[in-house]
């Protein structure tokens, strides 16, 4: 039983308006075309996912996500919980994101937490409450907030991908919070759309 994922769901409205806000995004965006970006929207799913992935290499996500489908199934937290931190870790993460992920299931499944109580919030009450969750930060929040819950406006300073793929487009040898923010700024209300195409700049 495969993950349920979709595409990131924008169109013209957003494209026109990042190319119309920043001539150098633009300029990209029309070279490129529409990128697609594939989410989880199971909320979850998509949260064991962003653990995963804190840190290392899209390459080692695929491989260790692969592993564990096959060995847990759907990627629920009654089946999670059901686990040890062991099986977790075999699958190839380290013992605190193993214990971290146990964690989040057990806590689930106790009714102790409810994720869909993020729906109701705002980007930065979502990130609060996820951070609340040991293991969890910032920017595991922030990817929660684009590749499960499609929220607009997200560009995360956390992210060394959207960091490279801002310096790549603008041609900057580094480039520090201010002037992250700046451009964050200009993209905003459509952050999350700019996201996704300094992403795929940074692996150009």
């Amino acid at each position: 039983m495969a993950v349920i994922t979709k595409y990131f769901e924008y169109g013209q409205a957003e494209i026109d308006y990042l190319k119309s806000v920043d001539e150098t995004l633009g300029a990209a965006m029309t070279r490129m075309g529409k990128v697609e970006r594939v989410i989880i929207p199971d909320l979850f799913t998509a949260l064991v996912h962003a653990i995963v992935g804190q840190l290392i290499s899209v390459k080692a996500v695929h491989t260790i996500w692969e592993r564990m489908q096959l060995q847990f199934g759907e990627i629920t937290p009654g089946h999670i919980a059901k686990q040890s931190a062991d099986d977790i870790q075999r699958c190839g993460i380290t013992m605190k994101k193993a214990v971290c992920i146990k964690h989040i299931a057990d806590m689930i499944v106790e009714d102790a937490l409810k994720l869909d109580e993020l729906y109701g919030l705002s980007d930065a009450e979502v990130i609060k409450k996820l951070s609340a969750l040991n293991g969890i930060g910032k920017w595991t929040a922030e990817m929660m907030l684009i590749n499960a819950m499609e929220r607009r406006d997200v560009v995360s300073w956390g992210d060394i991908a959207i960091r490279r793929g801002m310096m790549k487009l603008y041609r900057l040898d580094s480039i520090t919070k201010e002037e992250f923010d700046r451009y964050r700024k200009r993209y905003s209300p459509m952050g999350s759309v700019a996201s996704i195409y300094l992403w795929q700049i940074s692996f150009e």
